[in-house]
């Protein structure tokens, strides 16, 4: 497989209006516009339609995350404010689920805004919960290249972590939004199947769905097959690098159950579309896991795939017997559930194993989304956003949806 080493990320850029940049959402979800690319040809739908451009028993990949209120605002006792935006747990508290469901104290790695105003020294917040009156300590444990780990400790302890930060944080909305969370926004920017909280940025290609869109795709015998992602703050970073080699991906934390792979493999044969780019990035993921497990160059303590190892790893077996590898893994390890964390880098010249299909917003110039868009649909990407944008589509996070069909 062709590296994406060499690849120079201003040859995937495009020139974005401040004034297609959709600031708030649709009042009614798939009220949205669907624009579907399919034979080399994007023509404009609207969501709601989405079955009429789905097969019969497609398999539909979507992700379960739930958006937590990761940003934390301390105030100073001289009055400056510091924000904390928390990123991931430390290492050492465990998987994401785990480390929400910690009492009383927890490690988490963040960024911290007016840092330089935090010299020593505890920072306080306080508020409500339902057993009372609620506070949070943060103290800098260390600073990891900008990134800091902090060590939460709170009271009442009984209180997880998860329900300290639904009271105290704030909604994490794109930094290109360039506004604070409303009142809506906590609605609007979960989707309404949103169930594990992890996530610090929504999958939005899944925010167009409705009860009523999927009663229609239910009729269409689409199936739905579930896993969890949860969406790191990387997926807004742009490439800053000249050439893809010197840009560093993000790792995001998934989890995966046996029976998710048991049903794509029972399924196989039907088209596979995911729901969203982080989506698609996790489900190709589970080959390079396989592949890994099949060269016994897993690691001991994490599953985990790394940004280049589709173009290093030779690997020449069918996702048929990938699927089969991670479920024989999964049998032999006595597990239900697969966690693990991927930095997957898909950029042109990658191989698809998985996905037929991708449901998708428009996405930043200069972002690795754009190259994941344009490994999957070729050159015609730039056909695709031109079409986009004379035909009044609203773009990023809170814009319209698409439905590419890989050629």
């Amino acid at each position: 497989m062709n590296s994406p080493k060499d690849l120079r990320i201003e040859d995937y850029t495009y020139n974005l209006p401040e004034e297609r940049i959709a600031a708030f959402p649709l009042e009614k979800r798939d009220d949205a516009k669907l624009l579907v690319y399919k034979n080399g040809q994007p023509g404009t739908d609207n969501f709601s339609s989405l079955h009429k451009h789905l097969p019969e028993n497609t398999q539909l990949v979507i992700n379960d995350t739930r958006v937590v209120n990761a940003r934390l605002i301390f105030q100073k006792p001289t009055g400056g404010k510091v924000e904390i935006f928390c990123l991931n747990p430390d290492s050492g508290e465990g998987d994401v689920s785990s480390a929400f469901e910690k009492r009383g104290r927890v490690r988490w790695e963040g960024l911290v805004g007016g840092a330089k105003k935090w010299k020593s020294g505890p920072l306080f917040l306080k508020g409500e919960s339902s057993e009372g009156s609620l506070e949070l300590k943060a103290e800098k444990v260390a600073n990891r290249d900008g990134r800091f780990i902090l060590d939460f400790s709170w009271t009442p302890e009984n209180l997880s972590f998860a329900e300290v930060l639904a009271k105290l944080g704030n909604l994490p909305l794109p930094p290109y939004l360039k506004r604070e969370a409303e009142e809506a926004d906590l609605e609007r920017y979960q989707t309404v199947f949103a169930n594990r909280e992890g996530s610090v940025a929504a999958p939005t290609a899944s925010l167009h769905f409705t009860p009523e869109v999927f009663q229609k795709l239910d009729k269409k015998k689409v199936q739905r097959q579930v896993f969890t992602l949860h969406v790191g703050a990387g997926t807004f970073k742009p490439v800053s690098a000249e050439k893809m080699a010197d840009h560093e991906m993000h790792f995001e934390h998934f989890e995966v159950s046996k029976k998710f792979l048991q049903n794509l493999l029972e399924n196989w044969g039907s088209p596979v579309v995911t729901v969203g780019t982080t989506s698609l990035r996790t489900l190709e993921s589970f080959y390079w896991l396989a592949a890994k497990i099949k060269k016994g160059k897993l690691g001991t303590t994490d599953l985990e795939v790394n940004q280049w190892d589709p173009y290093e790893l030779e690997s020449d077996f069918s996702p048929e017997e990938g699927l089969k590898t991670l479920i024989e893994y999964c049998n032999g390890q006595k597990l239900d559930v697969l966690m693990g964390k991927t930095q997957l880098l898909i950029a042109p010249g990658y191989k698809f194993k998985f996905a037929n299909g991708l449901i998708t917003n428009f996405h930043q110039p200069n972002s690795t989304l754009l190259l994941l868009v344009a490994a999957f649909v070729g050159d015609d990407w730039k056909k695709i956003y031109d079409y986009a944008l004379q035909n009044d589509f609203r773009f990023l996070s809170y814009g319209d949806g698409s439905l590419l069909w890989r050629k």
